[in-house]
């Protein structure tokens, strides 16, 4: 429980909470007894290079994959304090976004921005004849691409944006059922540095908003400066967590990648380079 001014309140469940979840494809063990936990309102962004286990650890939040059941009965995976989901409800409290869905848009030639937004409603990818649009509906829709600065977006086709534009669609189509968190799956791949800086203002401005941003990325200049915790995975494991400062350390990076790494700090953005001669701060 929680006690504010007299008045008390019930603690809210972690909004992710792995405990020893190890994921299986095939025969082969994809993420190795990941033990990790984010709070509610806990900016995150969880780091690591190729083949650590991101994308992976995505899909199994997104209920795509599903970890090994624990012997001992207890659930390896909670999101808001529970083990099941129905997917479809599962969206309305935690939206993802990622470049799967932007692949498939792309495909559906007649979907203009506002309807791929709109179809976020429906979890489908185009809206058809058995949908309702109601004019709510419309109105969140236009208000979420506002809220990223694309409203301009709206009657146009979605497979003539550009990456960055289509991003910020993406973005719009997770935010319609006003969800307290938003899972972004490397969000800047394939944007110019000035599409990127946009895009992460845009991402900044959620944050501060309210909305809880999880950034899985493989690049330290992506991690927000509202970000304040950092999750480190190597070879699917937890490799280190906790407060930003203290794992976006030059010693840490370097064991996490096997190799020699300088870590620096410039206007609230992390960068990192390899240096030769790379000494812990």
């Amino acid at each position: 429980m929680i006690e504010r001014r007299g008045i008390v309140a019930p603690a809210q469940p972690p909004l992710l909470e792995l405990d020893d979840a190890r994921l299986m494809r095939g025969e082969n063990e994809i993420l190795h007894g990941l033990t990790l936990r984010i709070e509610p309102g806990q900016h995150t962004a969880i780091v690591g290079p190729n083949g650590a286990g991101k994308s992976t650890l995505v899909r199994m939040i997104h209920r795509d994959d599903y970890p090994l059941a624990r012997d001992d009965g207890k659930a390896a995976m909670r999101i808001l304090g529970r083990a099941r989901w129905d997917v479809f409800e599962l969206r309305k409290h935690l939206g993802i976004v990622s470049g799967d869905l932007q692949q498939r848009l792309i495909g559906e030639d007649l979907v203009d921005g506002l309807d791929a937004v709109i179809s976020g409603f429906f979890a489908s990818h185009v809206l058809s004849f058995n949908h309702r649009v109601t004019d709510t509906m419309r109105a969140v829709a236009h208000g979420a691409l506002e809220r990223l600065g694309a409203a301009h977006l709206a009657h146009r086709r979605f497979a003539t944006l550009s990456t960055g534009e289509a991003r910020r669609v993406l973005i719009a189509r997770a935010l319609v059922h006003d969800p307290g968190a938003l899972l972004l799956d490397e969000p800047t791949t394939g944007l110019d540095f000035v599409a990127q800086r946009t895009l992460l203002e845009s991402l900044r401005g959620l944050a501060r908003g309210g909305t809880t941003v999880v950034l899985v990325t493989h690049h330290l200049e992506e991690i927000l400066p509202e970000i304040d915790h950092v999750i480190l995975l190597r070879d699917g494991r937890v490799f280190a967590q906790g407060p930003k400062d203290d794992v976006l350390r030059s010693a840490t990076l370097s064991a996490q990648y096997g190799a020699p790494i300088r870590v620096r700090r410039d206007g609230g953005y992390y960068h990192a380079e390899l240096d030769g001669d790379c000494a812990a701060p």
